[in-house]
């Protein structure tokens, strides 16, 4: 029964990681190398990640710098930065990319606190989901007879205790990315 609970406590686990990635993706005015996470580059016809055609630095707390392993990706990276949903603009000087992060507006952090709480809602309807993949499951056998009622019960609470705690997890990170957003 612990197997049980343990197998749907680490799926929720997965499902918090997510939530922390989309997180790390919604940039707070600092420059942070999580936000180019998401941003794929044509390489030889092969969608690749960023982080794995260059280098990305931080060299002050506002730009970050990426210098591709090799100069003829320069305008690929440059115009996959310009698709995505970064905002910013890169600065293209032959050899590197810099991207200058500007202080974000009061307009701007309230739309992405908006985004952040979507982030949050969605991981704890993830969460939920699970729970109730696995009360089905539970549901499914004790109609089997392959576990009694009582164990059904005990594993349906168990279960939500975990659901509850992974919910009250994921409403923490939002609160403190929330207020990340909002510090000056």
């Amino acid at each position: 029964m612990k197997e049980f609970s343990k197998e749907y406590d680490v799926k929720m686990g997965k499902t918090i990681e997510s939530v922390k990635g989309d997180f790390g993706a919604v940039r707070a005015g600092r420059a942070n190398a999580q936000v180019l996470d998401r941003i794929t580059v044509d390489y030889y016809g092969t969608a690749t990640p960023l982080n794995q055609v260059a280098a990305i630095s931080s060299p002050d707390p506002r730009q970050l710098v990426i210098k591709p392993w090799e100069r003829s990706l320069l305008k690929p990276i440059e115009k996959a930065i310009n698709l995505s949903d970064l905002g910013i603009n890169p600065q293209n000087d032959g050899s590197v990319i810099r991207l200058s992060f500007p202080q974000l507006t009061e307009e701007r952090r309230k739309e992405l606190t908006k985004q952040v709480r979507k982030y949050g809602e969605a991981g704890k309807v993830a969460v939920r989901n699970i729970r109730r993949d696995a009360m089905d499951k539970i549901k499914a056998q004790k109609k089997k007879s392959e576990i009694t009622e009582d164990d059904a019960k005990l594993l349906e609470k168990e279960l939500q205790t975990i659901t509850d705690a992974r919910c009250k997890e994921i409403d923490q990170l939002t609160a403190a990315k929330e207020k990340e957003l909002m510090s000056v």
